[in-house]
């Protein structure tokens, strides 16, 4: 039972970092590299802020805060300086590592002591397991009706627009670059802030806790497609919280059958491609049956 609340309640918190990613990887149609390195740049800004006295809800804005500056600072490469998004992405990502060191001054710091977001609120009185579930059921709840509301307002419709279709969205007046940078600052600020919440909940920050960390993101969009399908926009943000569920649920499958967790990133990427490839199989067996059926017609 408390591997199950465990899996959930990382579920929860890894399904943020899922809805980041959505609005980068599925409205705006790009991938963004960024993710690897704004995401344990979010967790070194929270762990080094609670580390020098700062409370853990001020630390959590500020990892929120860390993921619009290397949102904006992607966004600029791209849309002003015409790099190509991937390279972008990489070369922020790249660069981060280095400020993360000087963040934390070592590759590890720990929080032992240290009061977190889970200590010093009312989570310290759920069980073990408990208060990460309602810590993750509360934040997703935010992200999701303030992402709702966004996406429902002028400027959030002029967003998806823009990935959409590029070309229309400029001939009726929208600024697309404005809308990139937008969506990127949004999407990384959602990502750093998952990683000052899984530092806070694993009880440290590591520089190279980014490795691998936008296979787990595309996995929860992913799963949460194939699971569910066609949905409505609102809808499909909540599938991808669901997919980061189920995700976990895959993985700790996976422990249970004897797995290392050393094999996880590759059992990860694994699962990833086969979600992928679904959709592709699902087509090539309808085709079969239409032609078997033919067939069979006199």
């Amino acid at each position: 039972m408390s591997l199950i609340v465990s899996a959930i309640g990382q579920g929860l918190i890894w399904g943020i970092l899922g809805l980041g990613l959505f609005l980068t990887f599925r409205i705006l149609n790009f991938p963004d590299m960024t993710v690897e390195g704004t995401f344990p740049f979010g967790a070194s800004i929270c762990v080094a802020a609670i580390v020098h006295g700062a409370s853990p809800l001020i630390a959590t804005l500020l990892s929120l805060c860390a993921g619009l500056l290397t949102g904006l600072i992607t966004g600029l490469l791209y849309t002003k300086g015409k790099i190509p998004i991937l390279l972008a992405g990489i070369l922020v990502m790249t660069g981060i590592y280095s400020i993360n060191l000087r963040i934390l001054g070592k590759a590890t710091v720990g929080l032992l002591n240290k009061n977190t977001i889970l200590t010093a609120t009312f989570f310290k009185k759920l069980p073990d397991g408990f208060d990460t579930v309602l810590l993750g059921i509360f934040v997703v709840i935010l992200v999701v009706c303030v992402l709702s509301v966004f996406l429902n307002t002028e400027l959030g419709q002029a967003f998806i627009a823009t990935g959409d279709n590029e070309k229309m969205a400029r001939s009726l007046g929208i600024n697309t670059d404005n809308m990139k940078i937008l969506g990127l600052m949004i999407s990384n600020s959602l990502i750093s802030l998952t990683g000052g919440l899984i530092a806070q909940n694993n009880g440290y920050a590591d520089v190279n806790m980014g490795i691998g960390t936008i296979v787990i993101g595309l996995a929860a969009i992913i799963i949460g497609e194939v699971a569910y399908g066609e949905l409505p926009l609102i809808a499909r943000l909540i599938a991808v919280v669901i997919g980061s569920i189920l995700y976990r649920f895959v993985l700790l499958i996976v422990l249970k059958l004897g797995f290392s967790t050393d094999d996880f990133k590759l059992i990860s990427a694994i699962v990833l491609a086969l979600c992928l490839m679904l959709p592709l199989l699902k087509n090539k067996l309808n085709l079969g049956k239409v032609i078997k059926k033919g067939v069979q017609q006199p």
